[in-house]
Order: structure tokens, then sequence, then C-alpha cells
């Protein structure tokens, strides 16, 4: 229905997906896959993806926000869910209701969760993961904290320390030196937490990069996100395992006119027509994902099996394209990201023209944009 209210579309194939997850399943082994779906899992949508990345043998789900992962579970998600940040204190209840495993790194939010498990009543423990700040400096304890943090858990009768964890900062440079420093000073809080007689089950470090490129990294768990969808964490690393994009964006011309060279086109006229042209517009927009500077980066679209460039900035709720001389018409196909004939247009290379990264450019896709499942 939504397609007959406006025809600009996001195609998801899920096939890759599960397609992606086995061969990303297969690289880890014998560690366990988390699938990373937080952010409505990188636009691709979080309950579909779910199921076929548990479907292609990933063991774990990966969330931001409690919300989210209240999400999976209202639509019949069973499989273990980790918050991939200390959850608020005022959500332990939520937390514990929903069988969420929290990472923490706070003793106030330790004791709220115990609270929060206490208070439920069911004396059942509550699985928790300790974050250790190796490097990347955006949350987690410091190493100097970690076995402090480790016994509060342990003495807390309604907390079970399951895992302990970091995150690579620079995995996606192969060359630098700094993954294997904050590794080793992992590898250093692990063995000390093991002498005190604390060691967790789970022990996991590895992003999309650090399974690519750094074996060291996987230990029993790998945090997969970007190379779920099919997109390489960096350049550098494209090719190591056969990667599909999953998402496609589309949509359908809904006017065409013909322009005088000289003609100067969209907001601030700042695209001017080399030679009479015919311009088409696309009803798809900024307010969409489509970054307003696109066009003015060199940013192109495809229709008609040829590559056409966004005639300047993309506003709001559409985008002009200069169609040259091809006789494109109203409800002709315009390929923005994905495939059309032989011609190819990747969230990397919106990223290159942009100066950004591939995660940005997919999580930035939004909802108005009704997805198509494959």
């Amino acid at each position: 229905m939504d397609l007959l209210l406006r025809p600009a579309w996001g195609g998801v194939d899920l096939g890759a997906i599960r397609d992606t997850t086995r061969v990303l399943a297969a690289r880890a082994a014998p560690a366990a896959l988390l699938a990373v779906v937080k952010a409505d899992a990188y636009g691709h949508g979080a309950i579909q993806v779910a199921r076929a990345v548990l479907d292609g043998g990933a063991s774990w789900l990966g969330v931001a926000t409690v919300r989210e992962g209240i999400d999976l579970r209202s639509r019949g998600i069973t499989a273990p869910i980790m918050l991939l940040s200390e959850p608020p204190e005022l959500a332990g209840p939520a937390v514990v209701a929903r069988r969420l495993t929290p990472i923490v790194y706070r003793a106030a939010g330790i004791e709220a969760l115990a609270k929060a498990v206490a208070d439920a009543g069911t004396g059942e423990a509550l699985a928790v993961h300790l974050k250790v700040d190796t490097g990347m400096h955006r949350v987690g304890c410091a190493p100097a904290e970690a076995l402090a943090l480790a016994r509060l858990v342990h003495e807390r009768a309604e907390l079970k320390l399951e895992g302990v964890c970091t995150h690579l900062a620079i995995a996606d440079e192969p060359e630098s030196s700094f993954t294997s420093e904050q590794l080793d000073c992992f590898d250093d809080l692990v063995a000390a937490l093991r002498r005190e007689g604390l060691a967790p089950q789970i022990v996991h470090a590895a992003n999309s990069a650090g399974l690519l490129a750094h074996p060291r990294a996987r230990y029993d768990l790998v945090r997969i996100g970007i190379a779920l969808y099919g997109i390489a964490p960096a350049p550098v690393l494209a090719g190591i395992v056969p990667l599909r994009p999953a998402l496609s964006v589309k949509a359908r011309v809904t006017y065409v006119q013909q322009l005088p060279a000289g003609t100067r086109v969209s907001y601030g006229l700042r695209y001017e027509l080399p030679a009479a042209a015919r311009i088409a517009t696309v009803p798809i927009g900024y307010a969409d994902g489509v970054p307003r500077n696109l066009g003015l980066r060199g940013g192109e679209v495809i229709v008609r099996g040829r590559r056409r460039p966004i005639a300047g900035s993309v506003t709001m709720d559409q985008l002009m394209v200069d169609v040259g001389d091809d006789l494109v018409e109203v409800g002709d196909e315009v390929v923005l990201l994905g495939r059309q004939g032989d011609g190819e247009i990747t969230a990397d290379e919106w990223a290159a023209r942009l100066g950004t990264i591939a995660y940005e450019v997919i999580s930035g896709i939004g909802p108005r944009i009704p997805r198509r499942y494959t």
C-alpha cells in the first residue's frame, strides 16, 4: 500500500543476510556469533534480520537500547539478547523481565541490576558481562577497576558474571599495532580474573573488522555488525570473505521536463545544465536519508541502465536527475543504491563521495522508505 502512495522503497535481501551469516559463523568457529541488530538492524529491519541471522547460525543478538531488546522479545525472539551498553538504572526491572543480558561497567549500574532482580523475586540470577575499556574510551571500566567490579558482581547472589569484553577501536586498520596493544591489555585482565577465581564463561572482543583481520581477537564470541549486511568494515578488508550488500534503495520517476542549456536547478541554483536536457524528478530526499549534498559531491543514480548525475542539492522529499537526452518517462525505475542491469551503486561509493563511512549511509535510510523483503 505504501508504494501506491509514494513510489520509493528499500529492498532487503534476507537470503543474502542469511548466507553471509553462515559464512561469518564458519570463519568465527569455534567462537559463537553475536549478530548486531541495533538501529533497526542498520536500517534493514530488526525483526526480519533477527530471524534471518538466527537461521543462518548466529547464537546471540546485540542491541544498543533496552527498547530495542523489548521490541525483539515482543515479537517472539527468544534467543539471548545482549545490551551493548550498561542500561539506565531505572531500566533494571525491564531488563530482568525481558531476560536481556546487560553489559556493566559501573558499581551503581551493578547495584541497580541486583536490586531489580531481588525485587522481581524470581530467585534466578541475571547474567551480566563486564566491559573493560582497553583504548576505545567510549564506555567500559578502566582495567585497574575491573577486578573490583568483577568481585562486586560475584558478591551479589542476584547476578552472575557470565562474560567479560572489550571493544576494538582500530581493527579496521590492520597495519596498526594498537589492536595488539588492546588485546595484550585485555588478556592480562582476563588472566587476573582467572587467578582470582572469577573466570567468566564468555570472553569477547572482535567486531566485524576483528573477525576478518585479527584471529587472536575471536575468543569465545564475536560481535558482528556491518559485515552481516554485506559491507566490509573498511575498503582494505574487502574481499576477505564474500559479502553481498543486502540493502537497495529505489524509486520511480514522477515528473520529467525538458529544459534549455544554462538552466540552473534546485535550491541554491548550483547545478547548471551544460546542454539542453531532460530533468527527471524522483520522490526521495534528505528526510529519507539521501544526504543533501550528495549531488553536489558528484552523486549519481542509475536510470534506464545508465548512470546519471543528481542535479544540484537533494531536497527534503525529492531530488532531480539530469538524464540528458534519454527518453526517460514517468514510472521508470531509478536506483540510488543497488543494481540495475550491469550497473551498481554502493554505500561505499556514497561514503567516499561524502567523506563518511558506509555504516552511516545505510543506517540513515529512514522509515519513510518502506522495505520490501525477499
